[in-house]
């Protein structure tokens, strides 16, 4: 008897702890935040940074967090890390106001390049990977009830038909659209040029014929990576090599 109740109160006294450690830890990332707020209203942008980098190095990923080190790199002058990550906290939040206006201001003013987007592109680019998935998964269990009570009923339902040929057509839209987020010109493999000069070249040589010059903040696709060198599909429809480490990805 006594082992019995003494293993629960055990496992009570454990979560116990883990919501506390949980509360702790939130806590002390609110508090970086708020610091690191601080310091960039002071203009000590370097220090705001080393904070509001040292939140997202512990996995901490927010529009917000993105949106302020957006705005901390612009006002340190860097337009091409400002460009990036206004990107980053529109992935999370495709529609966020002010992300959406300063990344505009800043790509006029760095004069960077944008790839090209077809218009299915820019459709689905309003929604997010996880509003796909959720849709895909409905459409998916709408479908197979559907389905089942089609094929069980006595009387062949119209109603069940078009239920299951909606939804049917609508997991096969959302999967098309998941599909395009990661492939396309907003997927996986998109970055920005992040350093102050960039020129994509016919080869992986300094000395390599010219394709393209990339202002500051300007995207690419990269298609693959050879040592130090990455090939990338570029704006107006071109490709070439630039450094590796002249471009980050937007997608962590």
């Amino acid at each position: 008897m006594k082992r019995s109740l003494f293993y629960p109160s055990l496992g009570c006294v454990f979560l116990a702890l883990l919501l506390c450690l949980a509360d702790t830890v939130h806590a002390q990332e609110a508090d970086a935040f708020a610091r690191a707020n601080q310091e960039f209203a002071a203009g000590r942008f370097g220090e705001a940074l080393d904070l509001y980098n040292g939140l997202v190095n512990r996995g901490e990923m927010s529009t917000a967090l993105f949106y302020n080190i957006g705005n901390t790199w612009y006002r340190s002058g860097d337009l091409g890390q400002a460009i990036l990550n206004y990107e980053r906290a529109l992935v999370l939040e495709p529609h966020h106001p002010e992300a959406e206006a300063n990344l505009r201001l800043v790509r006029d003013k760095a004069r960077a390049l944008e790839l090209r987007r077809n218009s299915v592109e820019r459709a689905v680019g309003r929604g997010t990977s996880a509003q796909y998935a959720i849709a895909v998964a409905v459409s998916f269990w709408v479908a197979a009830f559907a389905l089942a009570g089609w094929l069980l009923a006595r009387r062949r339902s119209s109603t069940l038909v078009a239920i299951l040929s909606l939804s049917v057509l609508l997991l096969a839209g959302c999967g098309y659209a998941l599909y395009l987020l990661e492939t396309g010109a907003n997927g996986g493999a998109l970055a920005i040029v992040t350093a102050k000069t960039t020129e994509a070249r016919l080869a992986t040589a300094d000395n390599a014929g010219t394709v393209l010059a990339l202002p500051p903040g300007s995207e690419i696709k990269i298609l693959s990576t050879r040592g130090d060198w990455s090939y990338a599909a570029l704006p107006n429809n071109l490709r070439g090599w630039i450094p590796a480490k002249n471009a980050q990805q937007v997608r962590m």
